[in-house]
């Protein structure tokens, strides 16, 4: 039976390319073991729902345990009402028990209107092997079905093993203290009471190059098809191991761009599936996008497109962002995307609905063999940003930085689908470098923001621009100062432009706007 890399739901080894979860998810037998209730959490699609199966059918071949992989996601329904969501809760508990345990393991039937404490506790005294449970989803719970499962899992702790099921792993996106409630005025628990029973918080780590170069083997094995050494290096570095891209990136390209299964695979086909699947825009890159509308990721994703330092934002929105797989911790210090393909993803998706609000622009910009001609690009542009800046300013979804956001809305409609549009962004770095790439052309810009309060940037512009043009190997740019001082005449009015020379001598178009 063919084979094929697995982009949606949890892997089965009979169909899919896998690499075992339990690797990436180290001591959890001896947790089970100590008798621990404990946490795991980690982003969607990175192999949660596949280890605990799979742990769950070792825990059960072995003899020792009757263990099961549960879903709370039939009670998410009704969060004001518990005993209405335990209800179908456990009547999906039963049915799943029904597929993956022998007879003599299974729970019997209970009575109607039994709590979940109630039928964990009977199943526990009746069942000849001690019971483990993986409760997968349980953060799609909230307020008083949320309170009222973990209240009822706690009160049955102390009467483990014999009464109550010896290991219970409450399986989500986030740890403990970040499930919504509707408590407090936070909206999130911000502790671990009432799960405060908990003896361990574990996430699943991403792929390193070593294991996608062994998940990428297996499809050489079966098919021929090699993935070069590069390949694979430019793989990792565009996911960072991230299990769904991993495989995405694969997939769009073993099925759609070379389905042949005998061409090798090269760097090149790497960077044209990463594109499809951004403007693809699959269930994964969507629902990364509709996180971006949280007042908590913009009021730190905003500040990191722009460069700036992070205000005071509590620990927990941070962690928040870390704990859905868009941000990490830069071991250099800081914070950072958690890997180019997202890097790219956030802006684009920030400049949709400046995008569908741009007026139509002819493409002046092209010269009669469809070469960019970059006096007439800018040109273009800075006709369009005197007659539509100012009111598409205002529509940009983050305010901060609507300027940048306009540009790039701009640009986009420049290379349309012919180019491409790169982006360097860093906290603390005060700076959005983008290079736009046109067939032969490499234009290179740098983005910066005069601020009330602030020196001119200009000087501090220029030599960050020169590193940048230097890195790219180019001897020219763009410097685009966003004036956003208050007082100052309308957009169309400043909006000028200047020639200067960075320290080294490149030549530089200072747009100020």
């Amino acid at each position: 039976m063919p084979r094929w890399f697995n982009t949606a739901g949890p892997c089965k080894p009979d169909i899919h390319y896998m690499l075992s979860p339990l690797e990436r998810l180290p001591n959890l037998t001896r947790l089970i073991e100590q008798q621990g209730y404990f946490i795991i959490h980690a982003p969607r699609q990175t192999g949660k729902t596949t280890a605990m199966l799979d742990l769950a059918q070792q825990l059960t071949a072995s003899g020792g345990y009757a263990a099961l992989m549960v879903s709370a996601e039939s009670g998410s329904a009704l969060p004001h009402d518990p005993r209405a969501s335990e209800s179908f809760m456990l009547k999906a508990w039963l049915s799943a028990a029904r597929v993956w345990l022998p007879p003599a393991l299974q729970p019997q039937s209970w009575e109607e209107g039994s709590s979940m404490g109630q039928v964990l506790q009977q199943w526990s005294q009746v069942c000849p092997r001690a019971i483990v449970l993986f409760i997968d989803e349980i953060d799609s719970l909230e307020d008083e079905t949320l309170i009222t499962v973990l209240r009822q899992l706690r009160d049955g702790f102390p009467r483990r093993p014999e009464g109550f099921p010896q290991s219970i792993a409450l399986v989500g996106l986030r740890d403990v203290r970040d499930y919504k409630v509707a408590s407090g005025g936070s909206g999130r628990l911000n502790t671990a009471s009432p799960f405060n029973i908990k003896v361990a918080s574990l996430t699943l780590r991403n792929f390193n190059q070593t294991e996608i170069a062994a998940l990428y083997q297996q499809h050489t094995d079966d098919t021929g098809q090699v993935f070069t050494d590069a390949a694979i290096a430019r793989a990792f570095h565009l996911t960072q191991g991230q299990p769904w891209l991993v495989n995405a990136l694969a997939k769009e390209i073993v099925e759609e761009l070379l389905p042949d299964g005998k061409t090798s695979i090269q760097p090149e086909q790497i960077d044209q599936a990463k594109e499809i699947l951004i403007q693809r825009r699959d269930t994964h890159i969507d629902s990364l996008a509709e996180r971006l509308q949280d007042p908590r990721v913009r009021a730190i994703i905003q500040p990191i497109i722009a460069g700036q330092i992070l205000g005071p934002v509590p620990p927990d929105d941070v962690q928040f962002l870390i704990d859905l797989g868009l941000l990490e911790r830069d071991p250099a210090g800081g914070l950072r995307v958690a890997n180019p393909i997202y890097q790219e993803v956030i802006p684009r998706v920030l400049t949709n609905n400046t995008q569908d609000a741009l007026p139509a622009i002819h493409p002046t910009w092209l010269t009669a063999e469809g070469e960019l001609d970059e006096t007439r690009l800018l040109e273009a542009f800075l006709t369009f940003w005197r007659q539509h800046g100012q009111p598409l300013l205002r529509n940009a979804s983050y305010h901060e930085i609507a300027p940048h956001l306009v540009l790039m809305a701009f640009l986009h409609r420049v290379v349309n689908g012919e180019g491409r549009l790169d982006r360097e962004y860093a906290i603390g770095n005060d700076r959005l470098d983008l290079c736009l790439s046109y067939r032969s052309t490499m234009l290179a810009m740098e983005l910066k923001v005069w601020r009330a309060g602030a020196s001119e940037p200009l000087a501090q512009g220029l030599a960050q621009l020169d590193r940048y043009l230097a890195g790219l190997g180019l001897g020219r740019g763009w410097l685009v100062i966003f004036d956003q001082r208050p007082e100052l005449p309308p957009l169309g009015e400043r909006t000028t432009t200047e020639f200067a020379q960075t320290p080294t001598g490149r030549a530089v178009t200072v747009i100020r706007a």
